[in-house]
């Protein structure tokens, strides 16, 4: 097994990799990491087993820290659909050796939650705790499984009535600039920014058309209600919900959201991801944020965060 650092030059291999691996996630490609390259030093790594590609770890190096990747919520190795456990063991191997070569005193591995693998993908977990992992950060996100979804709450169908009742529609939008005035308005209550600018946004919807989409709610011209969604196949992901103080009072919010899980579900989707809903590193739960996506459907899983001692 050879572990080598990611190069440019290995630009379309490192992407075929990930459209054939088991957690085929867009956002890991070489055209979605580098839109944030000067905000992070990049330490991806490759692996090859006779001369053969069958693995690549998207990661940032922090000081001493290895992290996978200190840009993306979550990271973990990406596996080959054809590598079986004794390859990944190697690889995990390979992974500690590299980095205890270069200096690094720690690792931080962000494991991939399941519903984002098209096969069982768990090997990594296994290898992390050869080499002595422990969990040192558990975040709870919320998830609808499309195909038993519990029913609506009876205050989320009220407010879904009220929207139709005004005649609120959802459309496809490119209007990145006031989605992003809309949600920095929000975001600026709770004392956050939004981790991309409409200019960021706007270059990576044109990099990946099919996997990012912007849908609002107008009324009488005004924007109500917005939400960027991320398709990972599968699963598609919520990255950003913003309304107004009118369009929650109009039921915008909601009628948008029920609209894009009735959409995936009918594109074929098998499960509606809302991200987390814990903050200060998992320790509190923010209980409105979770109730909110709870009511329409969704039930948690977890995001975790795996450290091993480099020494």
């Amino acid at each position: 097994m050879k572990c080598v650092a990611y190069q440019p030059e290995a630009c379309n291999a490192w992407d075929d990799l990930i459209d054939s691996a088991r957690t085929p996630l867009f956002f890991f490609k070489r055209g979605f990491m580098e839109y944030h390259a000067d905000r992070f030093e990049d330490a991806s790594l490759m692996f090859y087993e006779d001369g053969k590609l069958v693995a690549v770890f998207p990661a940032s190096r922090h000081g001493k820290s290895l992290i996978s990747h200190g840009g993306l919520t979550f990271g973990g190795m990406l596996l080959s659909s054809k590598v079986r456990a004794d390859t990944v063991l190697a690889v995990f191997n390979a992974l500690v050796a590299h980095a205890r070569g270069l200096g690094y005193k720690k690792m931080l591995y962000k494991a991939i939650p399941y519903v984002f693998a098209s096969q069982s993908c768990q090997e990594d977990l296994y290898a992390l705790t050869r080499h002595g992992a422990v969990l040192v950060r558990r975040d709870l996100s919320s998830v609808i499984h499309l195909d038993s979804r519990p029913k609506l709450s009876k205050g989320r169908k009220w407010l879904i009535a009220r929207a139709a009742k005004f005649g609120l529609k959802p459309e496809i939008s490119t209007d990145w600039e006031g989605f992003h005035d809309l949600l920095s308005s929000v975001l600026e209550r709770h004392g956050a920014l939004p981790t991309h600018t409409p200019e960021e946004l706007r270059l990576l919807h044109s990099r990946f058309e099919q996997n990012i989409e912007l849908k609002t709610i107008r009324h009488e011209g005004r924007l109500l209600a917005g939400a960027v969604l991320f398709r990972f196949g599968q699963v598609t992901h919520t990255q950003y919900l913003a309304t107004s103080d009118e369009g929650k009072e109009m039921g915008a919010l909601d009628a948008l959201i029920e609209t894009c899980i009735q959409e995936s579900a009918a594109r074929g989707s098998k499960y509606f991801s809302f991200g987390i809903s814990t903050e200060d590193g998992g320790k509190t739960l923010n209980s409105g944020l979770i109730n909110q996506k709870e009511s329409f459907g969704a039930r948690g899983m977890v995001l975790d965060f795996y450290e091993i001692s480099i020494n």
